[in-house]
């Protein structure tokens, strides 16, 4: 079992307890606020279901029917977060108009934002491990739920001030008014899930920095060519796709250029693991003097 799945099954197990303790801190006040908190885990949950489909989906191997892999299917799960995402939240702004046309005194509040607060916690320090860990197993799904993870942290957090003031004040109208701020705050984490998730399904070009050292490998080690040019590059999921043309001397041999050819991709692969290069060998009248310069 790879360790992105191992992380997205430790997501199924967390949520669900961090669901409970939610649903029973709400139970127990009757607060709209952490009514909405607990909402809010309910999709952190679905979604921890979603991401654990698309990892097992894109880690399997290519086929006739899917020649370059199946590593996008991590991204159409993020974009399910971000859809998920906004519904939930239109979901709290409902509860939280209600809340407005008949306020409510609170039940035990204190207790509520104890349960509250434990399961915050643990929302916190699970949020770190998805991000860090997707970030660096280069997987959008983990990384999607873990940014999602954390606005559920940052709205419980703001949750808590709210009830808070609403029992030390005596202004129970904070509660749903805080319930509303929270959904507008979902909606904007949720519109941003989306966001970066549509960039990898249009194919994006790797980060700036990346590029360039893809750029200074090329020319450092495809040494015996000409230049090279038409450097094009997307990512998808954990896969990294290259290619561009080489330019070698008319007279060179099919057997020293595909020599070149291996000695790049073999250094382009060391510097990025997850990686499929293709290089088209042209002659050297096809220069076009604008591409990348090949070292001596």
């Amino acid at each position: 079992m790879s360790t992105a799945l191992k992380i997205a099954i430790g997501s199924i197990l967390i949520g669900t307890a961090v669901l409970c303790l939610k649903v029973f801190a709400w139970w127990i006040t009757g607060s709209v606020a952490l009514l909405s908190d607990a909402l809010e885990s309910t999709v952190n949950l679905a979604t921890a279901f979603a991401a654990l489909v698309a990892i097992q989906v894109a880690a399997r191997p290519a086929d006739a029917n899917h020649p370059y892999g199946h590593h996008k299917a991590e991204y159409f799960s993020a974009v399910l977060e971000g859809v998920m995402i906004i519904i939930a939240a239109l979901f709290i702004l409902r509860e939280a108009y209600d809340g407005l046309m008949n306020p409510r005194v609170m039940d035990a509040p204190l207790e509520g934002l104890l349960i509250n607060g434990a399961a915050t916690a643990i929302n916190g320090m699970w949020a770190f491990v998805l991000v860090r860990q997707g970030r660096r197993l280069k997987s959008p799904a983990l990384v999607a739920d873990g940014k999602h993870l954390w606005t559920d942290v940052v709205t419980s957090a703001g949750v808590a001030v709210g009830v808070l003031l609403a029992v030390v004040t005596g202004w129970w109208i904070l509660d749903p008014l805080m319930a509303g701020l929270v959904a507008v705050n979902i909606l904007w984490s949720g519109s941003l899930v989306v966001k970066e998730s549509l960039s990898g399904l249009m194919d994006e070009a790797v980060p700036d920095e990346v590029l360039t050292k893809l750029r200074d490998i090329i020319s450092t080690h495809a040494t015996g060519a000409v230049e090279a040019h038409d450097l094009r590059t997307r990512h998808a999921g954990s896969a990294t796709f290259v290619e561009f043309h080489l330019v070698v001397p008319g007279e060179m041999s099919v057997f020293d250029a595909h020599e070149i050819c291996d000695r790049v991709e073999a250094a382009v692969k060391q510097a990025l693991p997850d990686v499929q290069i293709t290089i088209h060998v042209e002659p050297e009248h096809k220069s076009k003097h604008t591409g990348i310069v090949v070292l001596d």
